[in-house]
């Protein structure tokens, strides 16, 4: 049986749920956000899996850019975290290269929000206060996943876990691994985008406007707006 090859350039839809202007928008990089982000977990999960999903793209000292999706778990006046292995793909092109953009693709909304910051290793206390409210499982998980190097099969994976669930059953305490924490990105820039009918989107940029990375202020940022 033959499958019909979809065509990417007959998919369109059109952009009509709302509109982004300067009166509309909040005076502080963090209020604008938090805002976005409480209307994207508004919309449920049957409509938008994971609201706090980020593409990250980072760029190695070999300048190989890559991708990839990451949780974002704490966003507050010093920026954005999320974690990770600290030996991962990501996290090598981080140490050689700090600058990273990130954007959250809020589809049901006709949104996106696009960041370009410089990550920074959080404090192992910071690290072990998050690591200490994961679920046993992914604790686990952590300890088991060497992410990012080739292992020879998914049993390597079946096994280590077995016996790390043995030596730490359901309610004992899990050891938060050396190669495991946080990263927190300081924002350089941050733009909100609405989608708008005709393509004639909504880009409003929040960009640093002196030397401080301070979300929450907002004599540290000015607004500019964009051509869709």
């Amino acid at each position: 049986m033959s499958i019909d090859t979809p065509n990417p350039a007959d998919m369109r839809i059109n952009y009509d749920k709302d509109q982004l202007i300067e009166t509309d928008l909040a005076s502080t990089p963090l209020a604008q956000f938090t805002k976005w982000l409480s209307e994207a977990v508004a919309v449920g999960k049957d409509e938008l899996i994971e609201p706090n999903a980020m593409v990250i793209a980072v760029r190695s000292h070999d300048d190989v850019l890559s991708t990839r999706s990451v949780l974002l778990k704490g966003v507050d006046a010093r920026g954005l975290t999320f974690y990770t292995n600290y030996g991962s793909t990501k996290s090598n092109a981080i140490d050689e290269n700090p600058q990273v953009s990130v954007t959250f693709p809020w589809y049901p909304l006709h949104r996106q929000v696009n960041i370009v910051g410089t990550a920074t290793k959080v404090s192992r206390e910071e690290s072990a206060a998050y690591f200490s409210t994961r679920p046993h499982g992914s604790k686990l998980g952590a300890i088991v996943s060497a992410q990012s190097a080739p292992i020879d099969s998914r049993e390597v994976l079946e096994t280590r876990m077995a016996e790390l669930e043995a030596q730490y059953p359901e309610g004992s305490q899990v050891p938060l691994p050396d190669a495991w924490g946080g990263y927190l990105i300081a924002v350089e820039s941050i733009e909100f985008w609405q989608g708008r009918r005709s393509r004639l989107h909504d880009r409003l940029r929040f960009i640093r406007s002196g030397t401080s990375h301070d979300i929450s202020d907002a004599a540290a940022w000015k607004v500019i707006r964009l051509s869709p």
